[in-house]
């Protein structure tokens, strides 16, 4: 029997976690799991402690709550990024979501029908293929160069009648890469004069390395005839199991998504949304800190990956919780991936996990993501890879 799941493929993170149960890592090294963007620390404690109050004081936290998400949310969602963005944002253009990862489900829901394209550059993030490919919407790839930036004459190449929107997402997952303001603003045109939706997936806008706002779309009046912003709460407050994230979109497209909500999930985990409203009242100076960590540890990575280009491994991108490294090895990122943890203890994801079957870019590549790695960490990361042994690729100099 053919279902729409069959129309996919398995859940890369739980793949490569299953990779475990056949190879651990060696008895003198303690396994590094870079294979997920996700952080393991829990919320902080003053964030904590709210939670824990509403938890036995606030009875509505326990029931269902308005499909589109808290008034008072959406409210809060909509004033800070008008203030961020420098643009004109309304209450009821902002859902609140069961994660960012429903924000985009629900926008692909409210945009397309069986058969319609959506453009996707890669390496994509898997869930969004993954996604399409269970609502029986083609993902068209759109192949980025070595800068790992996409080009929005060859999208414009790729768009058909069947076409209805445009994927990005910066700082990007899987490459790391934070997309140029002008560049967002060329896809933004291209949306607006082919009649598509620029879906932008900002899941990690909040470790941007670039002070201030990232791109000036919302600054155009006309901003929702085109653009579906997608956030997710989970990185800034580390509720990833709260399941909180937003949408921004025009309110004919966001009453089209309110259908999708309702049945899915009726509404976010209230918990979770009292918990992100709290956060953006009182966790600023806290998230700041947060973001000084991040980009320190990318700093680490980009010290290291210099150290180790002697030895044929070269950063591609990094940036967010990522860093997606070409190795230098003959064999295929996917055995490669499987391998280094029974070898060195290391869990990574290929970049096979990140582009279409049979595109031999994704052999090359490894996602690694950094988020629990602290600068020891990511030495000890280095130096392990270092010390794989395998036979080497016969290529070009990289240039």
């Amino acid at each position: 029997m053919t279902t729409r799941t069959n129309a996919t493929f398995p859940p890369p993170v739980m793949e490569a976690r299953r990779w475990l149960a056949t190879a651990g890592p060696p008895a003198d090294m303690p396994l590094l799991n870079v294979s997920q963007a996700a952080p393991v620390a829990p919320p902080p404690e003053a964030l904590r402690a709210e939670m824990a109050r509403l938890v036995t004081g606030v009875p509505q936290v326990h029931l269902y709550g308005p499909v589109l998400g808290l008034p008072a949310l959406r409210e809060a969602i909509a004033a800070r990024w008008s203030a961020a963005y420098g643009g004109a944002i309304a209450a009821d253009q902002v859902a609140v979501t069961a994660g960012c990862n429903q924000a985009f489900c629900a926008a692909i829901a409210a945009l397309c029908g069986e058969g319609d394209e959506v453009i996707l550059p890669t390496p994509w993030y898997f869930n969004h293929k993954m996604w399409l490919d269970m609502a029986g919407v083609r993902a068209v790839p759109l192949p980025c160069g070595d800068e790992l930036l996409p080009d929005p004459e060859r999208a414009l190449s790729l768009v058909t009648e069947r076409t209805r929107a445009i994927v990005l997402v910066t700082p990007n997952n899987p490459a790391g890469v934070e997309y140029p303001a002008d560049l967002v603003a060329a896809f933004h045109r291209l949306a607006q004069e082919r009649g598509l939706s620029l879906i932008l997936d900002e899941t990690y806008r909040d470790f941007d390395a670039r002070p201030g706002a990232p791109h000036a779309l919302f600054s155009d009046p006309d901003w929702p005839r085109a653009l579906i912003h997608l956030y997710s709460f989970s990185k800034a407050y580390r509720l990833t199991g709260h399941r909180t994230g937003a949408m921004i979109a025009h309110r004919d497209t966001l009453a089209e998504a309110e259908k999708f909500l309702d049945t899915v999930a009726i509404c976010a985990p209230q918990l979770g949304q009292h918990a992100a409203l709290w956060g953006l009242a009182h966790l600023d100076q806290w998230l700041a800190g947060e973001r000084a960590e991040i980009l320190d540890r990318r700093a680490a990575v980009e010290t290291q990956a210099a150290r180790a280009a002697g030895t044929g491994w070269r950063l591609k991108g990094a940036g967010a919780y990522f860093a997606y490294l070409e190795h230098p090895f003959a064999l295929p990122s996917d055995d490669l991936a499987r391998r280094m943890v029974g070898d060195i203890g290391v869990l990574a994801l290929p970049g096979t996990m990140f582009v279409p079957e049979g595109d031999a870019s994704g052999t090359r590549h490894l996602r690694v993501a950094f988020a629990n790695a602290d600068r020891d960490g990511i030495a000890e990361l280095f130096h392990r890879l270092g010390r794989l042994a395998y036979p080497l690729a016969d290529r070009a100099p990289h240039r």
